[in-house]
């Protein structure tokens, strides 16, 4: 079944072979116009599980960037072709009928793109707890970050520029401009995304730290120095 707006996915990776190949097997590539996996420099088997994808289906492949989330996933939407730009994180997974739920959400023309709900993969009441906080606060703020699956018209992102080239935070600025453009979808379908950051560093830890991550950008911190009090989880 094909999509009736061709969809780009755009997949950033950088050391993800614990993830990669799941988000992979649940694309819907027979609905997809392409999948384009972004790599930074990965020195573990994520290129290898990447690339057993591009073998089987001739609409995934493989380019390379700079590290770095923003310019990888800015690499990707150059190398794209279609209407709309998905970015996906490779530690997390579309639910069903995700082209069918981001076409009807750009069924308005004045929709200049949107983001899913977020569930984690652990169903701990914790767990729960956090993405409905996640949920309800992007709901009210109409900021996306990059784990709800950000989605945008092609036009609309080369009209922005793209994400800008900073460390930390591209997907909150990104998704600020792009609420001034014109109305975003939040849909209530859920994309499920790897708890693994929660787990390994502690509940509470993890709540401080993007707390304090968000007040201090918000308040204009440089990301550039906020990015030395984040810890990447691999």
């Amino acid at each position: 079944m094909t999509s009736r707006v061709t969809i780009s996915v755009i997949i950033p990776t950088l050391n993800e072979e614990r993830t990669i190949g799941q988000t992979l097997s649940s694309l819907p590539v027979a609905e997809i116009l392409e999948a384009i996996i972004v790599d930074g420099g990965s020195t573990d088997q994520t290129i290898s599980i990447a690339g057993v994808f591009c073998a089987e289906a001739s609409n995934v492949r493989i380019v390379t960037a700079p590290a770095g989330r923003a310019r990888q996933m800015n690499e990707g939407a150059k190398a794209g072709r279609g209407d709309i730009l998905l970015f996906l994180h490779a530690d997390t997974l579309l639910p069903t009928g995700a082209t069918l739920m981001i076409e009807a959400a750009l069924i308005d023309p004045a929709v200049v793109g949107g983001r899913f709900d977020v569930t984690f993969d652990s169903r701990s009441a914790l767990g729960t707890m956090i993405s409905t906080f996640m949920n309800w606060r992007s709901r009210l703020s109409g900021i996306a970050t990059g784990d709800q699956a950000l989605f945008v018209r092609r036009r609309i992102f080369e009209q922005l520029g793209g994400f800008a080239d900073i460390p930390l935070m591209e997907d909150i600025e990104f998704s600020r401009r792009l609420k001034r453009t014109g109305p975003t979808a939040a849909l209530h379908h859920k994309v499920t995304t790897s708890f693994r950051r929660w787990e390994q560093q502690g509940p509470l830890r993890t709540i401080l730290l993007m707390w304090t991550l968000r007040f201090l950008y918000w308040i204009g911190v440089s990301p550039h120095r906020l990015n030395d009090l984040y810890t990447t989880v691999r």
